[in-house]
């Protein structure tokens, strides 16, 4: 991955009924299998979630607990431009849009990665078509609602 490009990599899990939230280094997203195994060693009573962020265009969005892996991409269409967002899209079997159809903000995988912790699919695709929004603005929203929102905010704070 292209470090320039990597707006973040972030992970958030549960731990003792309580939130944590951290950055994760920059090589935690040179491919699908190095940010599964970062999750993974992540201390977490119902496993992590991890969030990537690609030059304010795409997110990759991740459940890892065991050897459940759930995934969502905000934009198939990324797959075009870059690696990760290929290989995530070949991961999940998605079609890749031919070169007409790059107009329009496709979501892949898993939309119902956060439903049981109280954001709904509907949202989440909703979110995701918005192109009025960045990648952290969704990744907020849905911080926000899954409980995470303060914890998300200062970990970006250490971003800026």
């Amino acid at each position: 991955m292209d470090e320039d490009a990597l707006d973040f990599v972030l992970a958030a899990w549960r731990e003792e009924g309580r939130w944590a939230v951290e950055m994760l280094p920059p090589h935690a997203a040179d491919s699908l299998e190095a940010l599964i195994h970062a999750l993974r060693q992540l201390p977490g009573d119902g496993g992590a979630l991890g969030f990537v962020s690609v030059a304010e265009e795409f997110f990759i969005a991740l459940r890892v607990h065991g050897a459940d892996v759930r995934l969502m991409l905000s934009d198939v269409t990324a797959a075009h431009d870059w690696p990760l967002a290929h290989e995530v899209a070949n991961h999940l079997g998605a079609g890749i849009p031919g070169d007409d159809d790059l107009d329009e903000v496709v979501p892949a995988g898993d939309l119902r990665i956060f439903n049981d912790l109280g954001f709904g699919a509907d949202e989440l695709d909703m979110l995701c078509s918005n192109l009025d929004l960045y990648p952290d603005q969704v990744i907020g929203s849905v911080a926000t609602r899954v409980g995470f929102g303060e914890a998300f905010d200062a970990a970006m704070s250490e971003l800026t």
